[in-house]
């Protein structure tokens, strides 16, 4: 962009990488934030600081109970934004947001808070097969480190409930197979947001 003198203006922007449990989303969000060197925010993170857990402290709560209760949710995706709105009054012009986003209403608010930063809204929706998902969720059970609590039972709740990726998700939608290499998958990922 262009400036009122001619001089460059950096775009701001809120890229959002969500999907189903084990869809690879924060596995690739957290390395292209790494790589980039831009601030990152992930809801499972964001939860267990919220309720006062150690990121790896694990808590299998049945679908909708305890910190994964609706309301736990809605104040932990509050705090995200809240987090990427703060970032960007300091002046940072891009944030990079890490979630299900499962909902129009969850998608809506991104948008609704880009808008009122005059950033542009980038949904990378991460897909991969039901096979996939079921080996990393199994290497995630051995893993003592995993900060995600998913489990089999949730990704079957959310091939129920989650909301068509195009609803409430107005600005660039990028839908993104992740069963390739994190490298290839980071490239990808640079080109299509260039």
């Amino acid at each position: 962009m262009v400036g009122s003198k001619g001089e460059q203006t950096v775009q701001k922007k809120i890229i959002v990488f969500f999907g189903m449990t084990a869809s690879g989303k924060s596995t690739l969000a957290g390395a292209y934030a790494e790589a980039n060197t831009i601030p990152y925010y992930n809801t499972d993170r964001m939860r267990k600081t919220l309720a006062g857990l150690s990121p790896i402290d694990k808590r299998p709560d049945a679908v909708g109970q305890g910190i994964y209760s609706a309301e736990f949710t809605q104040r932990t995706y509050a705090a995200m934004l809240a987090q990427a709105a703060t970032d960007m009054e300091q002046g940072q012009p891009v944030i990079l947001l890490d979630g299900s986003y499962s909902n129009q209403e969850e998608r809506a608010a991104v948008v609704e808070m880009a808008g009122q930063y005059d950033a542009v809204p980038l949904f990378i929706y991460c897909t991969c097969s039901a096979d996939e998902v079921r080996r990393r969720l199994e290497k995630r059970a051995a893993d003592e480190m995993a900060v995600s609590d998913g489990r089999w039972e949730i990704y079957q709740h959310q091939q129920d409930t989650f909301t068509d990726p195009a609803i409430g998700t107005t600005g660039s939608l990028i839908r993104l197979d992740t069963e390739q290499k994190l490298i290839a998958l980071l490239k990808t990922v640079k080109q299509l947001l260039k």
